[in-house]
Parts: C-alpha cells; sequence; structure tokens
C-alpha cells in the first residue's frame, strides 16, 4: 500500500514539474521584457515567481531521488523482476560536454551491462564518445576478464555514433537517389516516401537498428541530432544531467518502457 501511495505521489509530482517547466520558460521570457521596461515592481514579483518554481523545483528532485533510493535498495517490489526482453536495443544521448566525464558514461555502462541489456548506442552531437571508443570497449572487455561474473555473463554490444554519422548518410543516401531516378531526364520520376529513403540508406550500408528506446542525459529535452530516421517509435526519456543520474531512475524508465503497449499504424 505503501509503495503504490509514493507511486501516485510521485507520478502527480512529475506533472507538476512539467507544468512547472513551462511556466519556467514563460518566465524567462518576462523576464528580459521587464527587465528591459524598468518596472521595479514587476521586477521584484518575477523574483518572487522564480523562488517559489525554485522551492519547488528542490522539493521535486528531493522525491525523485528518494524514489530512485527505494527502486535501487529494492523496497518497491514491482521493480524488483525487471522484464528486459522488450528493449532489444537501447540508445542513450548525451549532451557533448557531460561526455567529457568518461567515469561517469562508464559507470552508465556498467548498470545497463548489469541489468541484462544487450544493444546499447550511445550518441553525442560532437563525437566526444567516438574518440573513446576504444578506452569504452577495452573497459568492458577488462570488467569480465578481471572476474566480474554479472558483466562477464551479460555482454554488451556497443555502437557509437556522432552528428557527423547522421549528416554523412543523409549526403550520401540524397546523391544515391539522384543517380537513381533523377539522372535520367526520360524516365518517370517517382514520388520519393519513406521507404525509398530507408531502402537508399541500406543500399549505400547505412542500415542500422531502431531504438526500442532512447535514455537523453543533458540540459536540453531534445535528441540532439540523433539521426531522425532510426527514430519512428522510440519511446524518448529525458533522464537530465548525467551527473545527477541515478540507478534507480535509470530501472524506472526501462520498466515504464516494458509496462506501456504500442500500437503501430498503418
Amino acid at each position: 500500500m505503501l509503495d503504490m501511495d509514493f507511486v501516485h505521489l510521485a507520478t502527480f509530482l512529475r506533472w507538476i514539474e512539467s507544468k512547472a517547466l513551462d511556466l519556467g520558460d514563460r518566465m524567462q521570457k518576462g523576464y528580459k521584457r521587464i527587465w528591459s521596461s524598468g518596472d521595479l515592481g514587476l521586477y521584484l514579483l518575477w523574483l518572487i515567481m522564480h523562488l517559489i518554481v525554485s522551492i519547488w523545483y528542490f522539493a521535486v528532485d528531493l522525491v525523485n531521488s528518494l524514489e530512485s533510493y527505494l527502486i535501487s535498495s529494492g523496497f518497491m517490489k514491482q521493480y524488483k523482476d525487471l522484464d528486459i526482453s522488450k528493449v532489444r536495443y537501447l540508445a542513450v544521448v548525451l549532451d557533448s560536454e557531460e561526455a567529457l566525464d568518461t567515469m561517469k558514461v562508464l559507470e552508465l555502462l556498467r548498470w545497463l551491462t548489469v541489468m541484462g541489456l544487450r544493444n546499447v548506442c550511445l550518441y553525442d552531437p560532437e563525437g566526444v564518445l567516438k574518440r573513446s571508443k576504444d578506452a569504452l570497449s577495452l573497459w568492458l572487455r577488462s570488467e569480465g576478464a578481471n572476474g566480474d561474473a554479472l558483466v562477464k555473463q551479460k555482454y554488451l554490444n556497443l555502437e557509437v555514433i556522432s552528428f557527423t554519422d547522421g549528416k554523412h548518410a543523409v549526403a550520401k543516401a540524397a546523391n544515391f537517389l539522384l543517380k537513381k531516378h533523377y539522372v535520367n531526364a526520360d524516365a518517370e520520376v517517382p514520388e520519393l516516401t519513406e521507404s525509398d529513403m530507408a531502402d537508399a540508406l541500406a543500399e549505400i550500408g547505412y542500415a542500422a537498428p531502431e531504438p526500442d528506446l532512447m535514455l537523453i542525459y543533458g540540459p536540453v529535452r531534445c535528441h540532439l541530432g540523433f539521426p531522425a530516421w532510426r527514430l519512428r517509435y522510440t519511446e524518448i526519456v529525458h533522464m537530465g544531467p548525467l551527473k545527477s543520474m541515478k540507478y534507480g531512475a535509470l530501472i524506472k524508465a526501462i520498466r515504464r518502457y516494458t509496462m506501456v503497449r504500442q500500437n503501430y499504424g498503418t
């Protein structure tokens, strides 16, 4: 009973958090207008509202931290048996500045490995992770070789990409379609579809799995340029800053995905 009450409280707080984010965006725009107008009364009102929102964020973060602790400690029974089979391919998107924190990235990979994830794609826009790929792969192998039974039994296939991978793929696919359909002036030009683009990417060697779930670590709530053609049915979850990542929050995000029933349109 206590578990369900806490889940309901956390759900309500997340709804309030989303509303507070919208309010924060509007307040930031309003602040610029107030500052330029020189109205002291409005400026003081803005400060008070900012203080209230800041206190609320602190309270939400406190509740999320407590929930994460209860999950990772095993107090919330519904999170103990995690069916990882539905997450066949996981994408993890990192802000490039946060991707510089190699130890945090390694810790995240170890958590994913221990949880049983087999296929993971790491992405950051500027290619920080690609430059560290050899070190990351070496660490994964050394974990198993040094006697970590859980890591050894649950091998992780790791893909590492950046924004340039998607950019080059689109350029090559467009050139492929141009040569195939538009060079011959006498040929009938077809109306290109999403399937044509997918086929072109496959022909030039850029076919890749579509992630079932994407976890975003960083200050912004977007995929930061991850190849869009791989996100047709992907569930996207913002996890907050990498430096504040929590094992319980990771379990919660993956479990929530496994409990969702997806309906695919035609």
